[in-house]
C-alpha cells in the first residue's frame, strides 16, 4: 500500500507540511518518494517582472532554485532514511494541476500528499486552490495536508525567484 507517494513541492511553508507527512506515510508503509516541482507559465512570468529592466535568462535561474528546493526537499527525506528522486517540470505543457496529474500516471503514484492552505470563502475564490484541482483530476488517491494556523495567513502563493539577479 502506498509504494509511490508522489509530492509536489513549491516551496511554501504549506508544501513542506505535505511534504513531512508525506516522509511520516512513507516510512510506516516502506515506499518511495517522488517529488515534483512545476514551472509553469504564471511562475516564468512573475520572473520576468522581477528581473525587470535586466538582462538574463530567467527560465534557467528558475530552474536552479527548483533544483535548489527539490534537493533540500530530497536531503530531508535522505535524513529520515526515506528514499525519495526528483523530477522538475519545465516544459509548459498545460496547468500545474494537469502537470501533476499526467506525472502521477506517468510514475505509477499510489498516492499523491499535497498541502492545502485550506483558504475558504472569498480567498479560495480570489487565489484558487491547486489542491482542489489536483484532488478533482488526479487517476490515483490525494491526500491533502492542512497548513498550519500561522501558514493559512501567509502572502505565499507564488515564490519570487531569488539570487544574483534578483537581489539587483
Amino acid at each position: 500500500m502506498y509504494q509511490r507517494i508522489l509530492v509536489p513541492i513549491d516551496g511554501s511553508s504549506t508544501s513542506s507540511r505535505g511534504l513531512e507527512e508525506a516522509i511520516q506515510l512513507a516510512k510506516l508503509t516502506g515506499g518511495r518518494l517522488r517529488l515534483v516541482h512545476v514551472i509553469d507559465e504564471l511562475s516564468f512570468a512573475l520572473s520576468m517582472d522581477a528581473y525587470a529592466g535586466l538582462a538574463g535568462n530567467w527560465l534557467e535561474e528558475l530552474r536552479g532554485n527548483a533544483a535548489k528546493l527539490l534537493e533540500a526537499a530530497r536531503a530531508k527525506a535522505a535524513d529520515a532514511d526515506v528514499e525519495a528522486d526528483t523530477v522538475l517540470l519545465d516544459r509548459f505543457k498545460g496547468t500545474v494541476h494537469d502537470q501533476i496529474a499526467a506525472e502521477a500516471e506517468a510514475s505509477k503514484a499510489d498516492l499523491i500528499v499535497i498541502g492545502t492552505h485550506g483558504r475558504r470563502g472569498i480567498g479560495r475564490w480570489v487565489m484558487g486552490s491547486s489542491a482542489e484541482h489536483i484532488l478533482r483530476t488526479a487517476p490515483v488517491p490525494v491526500l491533502l495536508v492542512r497548513a498550519p494556523e500561522s501558514a493559512r495567513t501567509e502572502h505565499e502563493r507564488f515564490a519570487l525567484p531569488s539570487g544574483e539577479l534578483a537581489s539587483q
